[in-house]
């Protein structure tokens, strides 16, 4: 029985299929297993622009392998345009909504089968959240990533265009060739080439067994993305058909394996908030400490931007993440006995993939690594007590150890403009406080002061802290996620002007140099920052967030 004939079949449903035929549904089309088709595509993201030449193929597919497609949206967030602005406030919540939309949607009607479509930053997590929240039979199949640009012979991407603006404060770009740069940073549809977090999460549902291989890597632009698309839409159905679910293929074996292929990669910061999120709806429970261990014990075999000079194009030419998974299994470091959309296991892919390393300079072996740490590391103390996260592979090494100077704000555009001022120098520790999932509200991602130090020359010179979190595209000293926030009455919500911070990275330590005896007279006199908080999903969000160190999710 298909889950589709509680609305099909029988007389009392005589009305419901004169809606389907309203939709000029044939009888034979109601027989068949009905697909939904989830599809974020709209015009204002980049990465989203292409996404209904993605849904055709994925419909084609789902005929094709004789099945009913029917499509529905959701509402996609670009955080690039969202950026350091109240816009931004809107972003995680935004996780939320796709996935209780979703919910909504696909039990309103009840699709046998679901095919998601997304492509950036918080639409992937969200869907990858309903998929594991609704367990029917599914697939995902992103848009890809975006080509890089090239700009007067180098290769570039949309945050060599956010570390302009400081090169242009500082001299050492004009004004002119900003322009210039700004048209050619990103050559088309696609989310943003570097690995950033929309690419993280495209990886990382292929190495979680959610996708087919090539989701994460095969570039948007390219005809083998539309020929992925018919294959994914073919594959639901043989879902459908075996009645393999999202829980069947994400139990705690394809958890790790998850973690590991993102410390390999070097993947966003912003992966700590989404997979504890996701793996929530499958009744798994991802604690920092996991992202640590596994971090300890994970070579970072890749440097791509904005940590080198590579990017996603690049590491699919390399071989890709099969390529990636295949490196980490041979030292034993990734389960191949995993379940995958392919209806075949892991070792069962990769054998008949025989994936290599073709390009060495993208994708380094275990033998010969960038490190022999994973690209993030989890960082404790009396500063960030439930945990911090940092890019490590990202870190000067100058500023993997370091003791500076506080110079405390209590929201990013205060420190923006300090930034811009040229009022930060060498050695200080910008505090950015009260940007929370309670605080901010909506724990806003700062790409703007992070890549404004880059671009003044000051990042090996200047960490910055916060309780919000960074872009995947961010590098350098960049500390976020600290709990408990300021708002929930965190030690960071204490800092002072001038105090003294200690970030051991190596040491996984974060510490505030202050004795607890006048910790305790701050504690005292401390008040919550005041915030008038017009949005009304907004204060629902600063209600009911948890903290950044549980995923930053809607408490139930």
């Amino acid at each position: 029985m298909n889950r589709s004939d509680k609305m099909i079949k029988g007389l009392e449903k005589a009305p419901h299929r004169s809606l389907l035929f309203a939709l000029g549904m044939t009888r034979e089309e109601m027989k068949r297993p009905l697909i939904g088709v989830v599809n974020s595509a709209n015009e204002i993201v980049p990465g989203h622009m292409h996404l209904d030449i993605i849904a055709r193929a994925v419909k084609d597919g789902v005929r094709m392998a004789g099945g009913t497609p029917m499509e529905f949206p959701t509402i996609g967030v670009c955080d690039g345009l969202a950026m350091n602005h109240e816009g931004m406030k809107m972003s995680l919540p935004s996780r939320e909504l796709i996935a209780d939309s979703i919910e909504i949607s696909a039990t309103a009607v009840p699709f046998d089968g679901l095919v998601f479509i997304p492509n950036c930053d918080k639409i992937v997590p969200g869907m990858l959240m309903a998929m594991l929240r609704l367990n029917i039979p599914s697939i995902m199949i992103s848009g890809g990533p975006m080509l890089p640009g090239k700009f007067e012979g180098k290769t570039i991407d949309l945050i060599t265009v956010f570390e302009g603006v400081g090169k242009v404060k500082i001299g050492s770009m004009t004004e002119a060739e900003l322009e210039r740069m700004e048209e050619c940073a990103c050559p088309g549809c696609g989310s943003c080439a570097g690995m950033f977090t929309a690419n993280s999460m495209n990886c990382l549902s292929e190495a979680l067994g959610l996708s087919l291989p090539g989701n994460g890597t095969i570039p948007a632009p390219t005809s083998a993305r539309i020929r992925l698309a018919k294959d994914a839409g073919m594959q639901v159905m043989s879902l459908v058909e075996k009645n393999i679910r999202p829980r069947d293929i994400v139990t705690e074996k394809s958890v790790a394996n998850g973690v590991t292929v993102d410390m390999a990669l070097g993947c966003s910061t912003n992966t700590v908030l989404h997979l504890p999120a996701i793996f929530r709806e499958a009744e798994l429970d991802l604690t920092l400490d996991i992202f640590d261990e596994i971090s300890r014990k994970t070579p970072n075999l890749c440097r791509l931007s904005p940590a080198g000079p590579h990017h996603i194009a690049d590491l699919h030419e390399a071989g890709g993440i099969p390529a990636v998974m295949n490196e980490l299994a041979a030292s034993g470091r990734i389960d191949l006995e995993v379940m995958t959309v392919t209806g075949r296991t892991l070792g069962q892919n990769l054998e008949a993939l025989q994936p290599r390393i073709l390009r060495p300079e993208v994708i380094r072996t275990v033998a010969e690594p960038y490190s022999k740490e994973g690209g993030i590391a989890i960082l404790k103390g009396n500063l960030a007590l439930d945990g911090a996260v940092v890019k490590q592979s990202a870190v000067a090494p100058e500023m993997m150890q370091r003791t500076g100077t506080a110079r405390v704000f209590e929201s990013e555009e205060e420190a923006v403009t300090a930034i811009m001022g040229k009022k930060i120098k060498a050695g200080d520790v910008v505090v950015i406080r009260n940007e929370g999932p309670v605080g901010g509200p909506g724990m806003r991602e700062m790409l703007t002061p992070t890549s404004a130090i880059s671009g003044l020359g000051l990042g090996g010179e200047v960490a910055l802290l916060t309780d919000g979190r960074f872009s995947g595209g961010t590098r350098g000293a960049a500390i976020g996620h600290i709990s408990p926030e300021a708002a929930e009455g965190g030690i960071i919500g204490l800092v002072q002007e001038g105090d003294l911070i200690k970030i051991d990275i190596p040491g996984r330590s974060l510490e505030l140099l202050v004795d607890e005896a006048e910790l305790e007279k701050r504690r005292r006199n401390w008040k919550p920052y005041p915030k008038e908080i017009r949005s009304s999903i907004l204060r629902r969000y600063s209600r009911m967030a948890s903290s950044a160190a549980k995923g930053a999710v809607t408490k139930i």
